[in-house]
């Protein structure tokens, strides 16, 4: 048997050498095997990490605009050269199919073309003689060094919700990325290099609690990006603001999808299997709570139970329509909801706990898994479950399902299916969410617009990417500037007048 692959971090331009402390399995969810070990980041190799990129900012915030531009440009090209090399690593360490790992790079990749209008994103504003002699003008310039915390469920693309523009904008970057699909940072750092990026620009530093505890209290660290649950995301919020930093933190979700009565019943089942069961429902974006306005309720289950009998759950680089989920201690978590919602009364219409799949029989397998009859004191509607499971809550009317989602401690994404263009804007002026689908089940804004949630599902002011999260990447300065006559002069104590 051949040593095992090691997974280490990514530090100043190569692969760290150092003796690990400490390291984390990581799985192949399709057979349930261990294919590598990661190295898990003390302290101490934290600071090395900020160290580096303090010293590489230092150079990289005073590159032109132009150079900047120019590597990034460079990098999107070389990601678009490899974008299925990445995609097999997420599937391999995530569980994913191939198809929905690919969409991921791409989307990831729009964020990469928006981050390369950086100029443009930079520019402040000018006013010539705002009083006698005296122009005024605003600049925004970089934070610093960066840490982004990702999530497991998007290996690549929420990463790149935030470095490219921190990089554009003349920040250093330490990805801490989930120990559970550590390897497409890692060649994403390769990419970095060999687009021209400076070594210590963009670093991965792998590794859990104690590597994050670090960048939350490290003086060197200016910013923090993060996406998770709301527990963590509450934790990463409170601890870096305290500790004196701009923090994003991203949160859970329970997103709703509303059907009227007057809703096109097909595309409405089409939408809820798509969102619900994509990537195992291992998505903040996923639909799973169905929110079907009666007398609909029957007619829309029988259409979304007949297209769960077609898909085929197994292995993603086999042709299959839904991977497992990313741990067999998280499938079990999964599975422990499907039975807490038999127990307490919902009606199982699809059982995905023991499913015939295309894999491996020791892989993380749940089905795709249909509950109707849900109430709102249910365990399967009230927490973010993250996994294949969708929830019918009947309701009897359009203000019964707007208040029933507006009372949900979460408001991160929301959709309405109907033909009535007023029931659609009522809807999306009134709704207590922060990303809407209007016949659209997983409204995730294209790069120019920024992606984040409302009430337990965002801790911060920032959103990310689009305007907001170039706002979060930079400061802004106000400049007042006056160039002196040679024949002025005087003294005056008086308080500054526009004149």
């Amino acid at each position: 048997m051949g040593e095992m692959k090691r997974i280490t971090h990514h530090i100043g331009g190569s692969y760290w050498n150092g003796k690990p402390e400490r390291t984390s399995d990581v799985y192949n969810p399709a057979t349930g095997k261990v294919t590598a070990k990661v190295d898990l980041a003390s302290a101490a190799t934290v600071d090395h990490a900020v160290d580096i990129a303090l010293t590489a900012q230092h150079d990289w915030r005073n590159a032109s605009l132009a150079k900047r531009v120019q590597v990034l440009f460079s990098f999107r090209e070389i990601l678009n050269a490899r974008k299925e090399e990445v995609a097999k690593l997420i599937t391999a360490e995530h569980g994913k199919v191939l198809s929905d790992a690919l969409g991921e790079v791409t989307r990831g990749m729009e964020v990469v073309e928006f981050a390369c209008g950086i100029p443009h994103l930079l520019k402040g504003s000018y006013s010539e003689g705002a009083s006698t002699s005296i122009d005024v003008y605003s600049i925004r310039q970089p934070l610093g060094v960066c840490a982004i915390i990702s999530p497991f469920n998007f290996p690549a693309m929420v990463p790149m919700w935030f470095f490219p523009i921190a990089i554009a904008a003349g920040n250093s970057v330490i990805i801490k990325p989930s120990e559970k699909d550590p390897s497409p940072a890692n060649l994403i750092a390769e990419m970095w290099k060999e687009a021209g990026l400076p070594d210590g620009v963009f670093n991965v530093v792998h590794g859990d609690k104690e590597s994050v505890d670090r960048l939350l209290e490290h003086p060197g660290i200016a910013s923090i990006s993060f996406v998770g649950s709301t527990p963590i995301a509450r934790y990463i919020y409170e601890n870096g603001t305290k500790n004196g930093k701009r923090v994003q933190a991203l949160g859970g979700a329970k997103n709703h999808m509303l059907v009227l009565p007057d809703a096109d019943l097909d595309l409405a089942a089409d939408a809820a299997v798509n969102a619900g069961f994509g990537s195992a429902g291992e998505r903040c974006m996923a639909i799973s709570a169905l929110v079907a306005v009666e007398p609909v309720a029957d007619a829309l289950i029988s259409k979304i139970s007949d297209r769960m009998c077609s898909l085929k759950t197994g292995d993603g680089t086999l042709g299959s329509d839904m991977g497992p989920l990313v741990t067999a201690v998280h499938r079990d978590k999964v599975a422990s909801y499907v039975d807490a919602g038999v127990k307490e009364g919902a009606k199982l219409v699809v059982d995905g706990r023991n499913p015939h799949v295309n894999g491996a029989a020791d892989g993380f397998w749940l089905g795709p898994t249909l509950f109707d009859h849900v109430l709102p004191n249910m365990s399967i509607y009230t927490d973010e479950i993250f996994g294949p499971v969708l929830s019918v809550i009947r309701v009897k009317s359009y203000d019964e399902g707007l208040a029933l989602i507006n009372r949900h401690q979460y408001g991160n994404g929301t959709a309405i299916f109907t033909n009535d263009g007023g029931a659609a804007r009522r809807f999306q002026n009134e709704v207590q969410v922060g990303m809407i689908g209007i016949n659209v089940p997983i409204p995730v804004p294209t790069a120019y617009y920024s992606f984040g949630g409302w009430k337990n599902s965002l801790f911060g002011d920032t959103h990310a990417h689009g305007t907001e999260g170039v706002h979060f990447f930079t400061r802004g300065k106000v400049v007042t500037s006056r160039w002196l006559d040679p024949s002025h002069g005087g003294i005056n104590l008086g308080f500054p007048q526009n004149k």
